[in-house]
Parts: structure tokens; sequence; C-alpha cells
């Protein structure tokens, strides 16, 4: 068994509440990360967040027909399908070696994923960027991304931690840049670019509309906003913050979506909008299981609880170790 090094621990324990979960004690064994997941060699991922590893059947979140939302992901990470006559869309990779996972879970729903044509990204860390550029070689997909993460998704590292191997990702070339507000457009759907920066520099959201029984529903992908592995405080650097300006970045983002009420809140890890519960809802018969206007402002507001904790708790540390 491999075991991770002692003074990667800290960066990955930050890394694991980007989830808010801690890794499952039982859960059932999956297949080993391919070869491809090298860049963190003495860390075995899948004993410490099984979850990300463990393998579900894809499902219609919602729609009718040959439209709607997929999810393609696993139980703990959420990687989504969204088909269109002229050609599909994906939103994020996974972790390495996870681009061939979604590349079966698209077939298991009927559909050919050569005929993926975009590939989104939420934001530029492992475990949601980590299988693009293996998706992307699979499907020939255009990958978009903001300019904030591009310098991450390409140099295969995570922003301001760039020597620390346990957090890279296979790097993959980023073939357009999004803007805040700027729309990407495939058959019948139009997503919608957010920036909302903190959690990564170019962290983005995106939003669309899904119909069920001809009524639309304001669907929110929602990058996220946990403060995770990213240091708060101090000069820009090893021991300083993450990058410049993230605090303004974090607060910005709050500021932003405190009003947001989508009908139908998604995220990049389920947990983050009860996927579980829902789902069962769906399975049961429901097929408007995935709509609750209240999600996400209870969400949102439980993160910046949670960052201004964290920048409090950051800012005394990094006093007291000055005053010595």
């Amino acid at each position: 068994m491999r075991k991770i090094k002692n003074g990667l621990m800290l960066g990955m324990c930050g890394l694991a509440a980007c989830a808010m979960v801690e890794p499952a004690e039982n859960a059932a064994p999956v297949a080993p990360v391919t070869a491809s997941s090298a860049e963190a060699p003495d860390i075995d991922f899948q004993k410490l967040y099984q979850t990300w590893f463990e393998n579900i059947e894809p499902f219609r979140v919602v729609g009718e027909g040959q439209r709607g939302i997929y999810f393609v992901g696993t139980r703990g990470l959420g990687m989504y399908f969204i088909p269109t006559a002229q050609g599909h869309i994906v939103i994020d990779g996974g972790m390495p070696g996870q681009g061939k996972q979604v590349w079966d879970n698209i077939v298991k729903l009927g559909y050919d994923p050569a005929d993926v044509k975009i590939l989104l990204n939420s934001h530029a860390h492992l475990d949601h960027s980590g299988g693009l550029a293996e998706l992307k070689e699979l499907t020939g997909a255009t990958l978009l991304a903001s300019e904030g993460d591009r310098s991450a998704l390409e140099g295969g590292f995570y922003l301001g931690s760039e020597d620390d191997a346990s957090m890279g990702a296979p790097p993959v070339k980023v073939d357009r840049i999004i803007a805040d507000g700027e729309t990407v457009k495939l058959g019948h759907v139009t997503l919608t670019a957010h920036l909302t920066p903190g959690h990564t520099r170019g962290c983005t959201s995106w939003t669309m509309d899904a119909h069920q029984g001809r009524k639309p529903y304001k669907t929110l992908f929602f990058c996220s906003a946990s403060v995770a592995a990213n240091r708060l405080v101090g000069p820009v650097g090893k021991t300083g913050a993450q990058y410049e300006g993230i605090v303004d970045d974090y607060r910005k983002t709050f500021a932003l979506t405190k009003d947001w009420k989508p009908d139908i809140f998604l995220s990049n890890h389920p947990e983050f909008f009860g996927m579980a519960a829902k789902q069962e809802k769906l399975a049961a018969g429901d097929p408007l299981a995935f709509v609750d206007d209240s999600g996400f402002p209870a969400f949102i507001a439980k993160m910046e609880q949670a960052f201004e904790t964290a920048l409090e708790k950051q800012t005394l540390k990094y006093n007291a170790i000055m005053k010595d």
C-alpha cells in the first residue's frame, strides 16, 4: 500500500475539504487509477477518498425524450453530460484516469461519446480537471475554460502550490477562453458562464434552462466556495496567500451569489446538493426530484460562514508566527 509523504498530508487534507466530507470508511473497492495519474505517485487517493472512485450508474437528473442533463460521475464527484442533436457537452472530468469512465457512462446512456464537442471545467483542481486530458484525447472535443484557471490547467498544477506534486493533474490545453457572462451554444442548449473566483482564481459556474413538462427550470452548476487547501493570509508565496486577491475574490463571489435561487442546484461534489436523497425521490417516480430553490441559498450561506471562520483562524495563526 502506497503511503502519503508526511509533508503532503496537510495539502491533501485541505483538498478533501473541497468536498466537505471525510473519506469513506467502508466504501466498496474499485479499480485503481491508471498510470496517467502518476503526478502524485506516493498518494493512495482511493484509500483517502473512496467515494471519488465509487462508480454509480449514470442517470438523467432532469429532462425528457432525448434532452436533459445527465449525471455521469462517481458517488463523490459530479460530472455532467448534456446531449444535443448537434453534438454533446461534458462538464468536468473527475480524477486522473476517470476520462474513460465518463466515456463509458455516456455509452451506457445510449449516446456516442465521440459526438462530445465541448468540454467545460468548473475549476482547476485535480478532482475535477484530472480526467480532462484523457477525455479530450478520447473525444477530440474543444476545451473551454477561464483565463484565471488556464495556467493551472495547462501547467498541471494547483495555483500557489506549484511545487506540491500531490495536488497536480495531467496538463491539458485550453482551446478557448471563456469570459464572465459569455454564452456557449450547441444545438438547443445555451450555457452562461459566471466567474465565481476564490476557490480557484478562475472558478467558473454555469447556468442553463432545463425543461421538464415544457416548463423551464433555471439550473446552476456551481463551481465551489470552500477554502479547501487554500492559504488566505500573508504575501503571495509558499507560506502566504494562495494567489493575489484571493480574499477579495471570495467576498465578491459571496456578494454575487447571495440572491441566487436556481430551481435546480448541481455541483461537482454530490453532497453539496444532497444528491443521494434526491436520487431516491427520482427513482420513486418524481421527475422534479432535483427541483429545490432553497438548496443553493442555504449552501452558499454555510460556505460564507465557513470562509470567515477559516480566515479568522489563518489570520490569528499568521500573526502569531510573525510575532515569534
